[in-house]
């Protein structure tokens, strides 16, 4: 297991959600969009997934997964290589599905709060449909590579 340094962790806290990927039985890469519920300096981060699709069979099979985030604005990234343990529903705790529910929450009313401000009128709200999350995807960090050109990087915290 690998620390995580304190603004690695800020950064993927920050971030909507994240680019999960996982390898099928062909090895073959599979990318999907999770959540992130929490991340710890130790080395251990915690996607939800509300599907029980390819990523569940994926990581059933094999273990090896990375999370990806970027910031297009900043221009930054990291990706988080590492080994990937399925959480049963039953077995997550009450303080990480609380997590969920408010990020879910607050994405929600960023978009709107954003549509009034650009008086726009949308009423979807994809969240407000998600199925309630099926596993708990707990994956511990090998490796982290720092996708930010050299050039803007800085020393981490």
């Amino acid at each position: 297991m690998k620390d995580i340094p304190e603004d690695i962790v800020k950064f993927f806290n920050e971030q909507g959600f994240v680019i999960v990927s996982t390898l099928d039985p062909e090895n073959t890469i599979h990318s999907s969009a999770k959540g992130i519920v929490g991340i710890s300096k130790e080395g251990r981060i915690c996607v939800i997934d509300i599907y029980m699709g390819k990523t569940w069979d994926n990581i059933k099979n094999n273990p090896v997964m990375t999370i990806t985030a970027i910031d297009e604005y900043r221009f930054i990234g990291y990706a988080l290589k590492g080994k990937a343990l399925i959480v049963k529903k039953e077995d997550i705790k009450e303080h990480v599905s609380k997590n969920w529910e408010k990020k879910v929450t607050d994405r929600i009313s960023k978009r709107v709060v954003e549509n009034v401000k650009k008086q726009k009128s949308s009423l979807i709200q994809p969240e407000a449909k998600f199925p309630k999350p099926q596993y708990l995807i707990q994956m511990i960090v090998d490796e982290i590579v720092n996708l930010t050109p050299k050039e803007l990087r800085k020393p981490h915290k």
